[in-house]
């Protein structure tokens, strides 16, 4: 749905007229207690007609990168200079975001809610909150990001997931400077990029963030990595004046998870980088017993590039440590 001149711009309960911002809340529940449960907001309708350009932070309630992010291209996008409609959803999850907390820890079957995504009018709890949400956006967006981050358990650089369309990669490269680590989907069902793409729009997964950044000032400086990307997006579609930048080299990968192949401490290797190519065999990190004993090491299982790293030290066999990108070209 673009928007047509002259129209105001419907999301829940906020209405914005053109050159207008307007908050509001998408109902969604309540609970036992009576309290409401509500997905806020923020609808910023241009002066003039364009694409609409939807963003949603905070499928999981343990990663806040994507409200902040939204806060900061708030500031900066004047409705005045602005063509088509930016529809920002800073807590998807409400309730996940609450307890910070990957899902909702009051639903047992539904908790992950980018896992069971559009959900269902009449399932578990996280499933109708997702319902509830889909219903406000599927007419609505024309594009879509959703932002993610390594949460409680890790540290993720630049990197985004796309459905392999043209649409998506084109959206990815949108992104900008530094963000050229685009993958493949790994889920082809249950997050609002499937949802779009079964409909015939256009979205994207993006990953930066988590457990070892958020101290004060590395969090706002992630948060205005990702306000400048919201900003460049609107650059690339014309929704605003402004150049656009692209990465360089934008490569094509997927993604792989490496295990930890022994219990101990975890030491990522000294000098190690994210989003640095390694050929296969290089050491990513190696894990030491109480002793100090090395007891197991992570190497590279292909060319290409690590994304991802725990942020606890501490790590037992098969404990998650690593996202690892298999390079396979370039998208140049």
């Amino acid at each position: 749905m673009s928007t047509l001149a002259n129209q105001s711009l419907t999301v829940g309960t906020a209405t914005a007229e053109p050159g207008t911002m307007v908050r509001g809340v998408i109902p969604a529940g309540e609970l036992a207690g009576g309290v409401k449960v509500e997905i806020p907001v923020i609808v910023i309708n241009g002066e003039k007609p364009g694409k609409v350009f939807w963003v949603n932070g905070a499928i999981h309630g343990d990663e806040p990168e994507g409200p902040i992010a939204c806060h900061m291209a708030m500031e900066r996008i004047d409705p005045a200079k602005l063509e088509g409609a930016v529809v920002l959803v800073p807590v998807m999850n409400p309730l996940a975001f609450s307890a910070a907390e990957r899902g909702n820890p009051l639903d047992t079957f539904t908790y992950d809610m980018n896992r069971i995504y559009p959900g269902k009018a009449g399932g578990y709890f996280s499933d109708r909150v997702a319902h509830a949400h889909w219903q406000a956006m599927k007419d609505v967006a024309d594009i879509e990001i959703s932002i993610h981050s390594g949460g409680a358990h890790s540290f993720l650089d630049k990197a985004i997931f796309v459905d392999e369309t043209p649409a998506s990669v084109e959206l990815a490269k949108a992104m900008g400077r530094g963000w050229g680590c685009i993958m493949s989907n790994f889920n082809p069902s249950g997050s609002p990029m499937a949802a779009m793409k079964a409909i015939g729009k256009t979205g994207i997964t993006v990953e930066l963030g988590g457990r070892s950044a958020t101290s004060p000032e590395k969090f706002r400086e992630i948060g205005r990595e990702l306000a400048d990307s919201i900003l460049n997006i609107c650059y690339h579609y014309k929704m605003l004046d402004g150049q656009a930048v692209y990465p360089s080299p934008a490569y094509k990968g997927q993604q792989e998870a490496l295990l930890a192949p022994a219990s101990g401490i975890f030491l990522p290797e000294p000098g190690v980088k994210f989003l640095t190519m390694m050929a296969t065999g290089d050491p990513i990190a190696r894990i030491v017993n109480v002793y100090g004993d090395t007891v197991g090491e992570l190497k590279a299982p292909a060319p290409g590039m690590f994304f991802g790293l725990r942020a606890l030290p501490n790590v037992n066999m098969g404990d998650w440590c690593c996202f690892y990108c298999k390079v396979e070209g370039t998208r140049d």
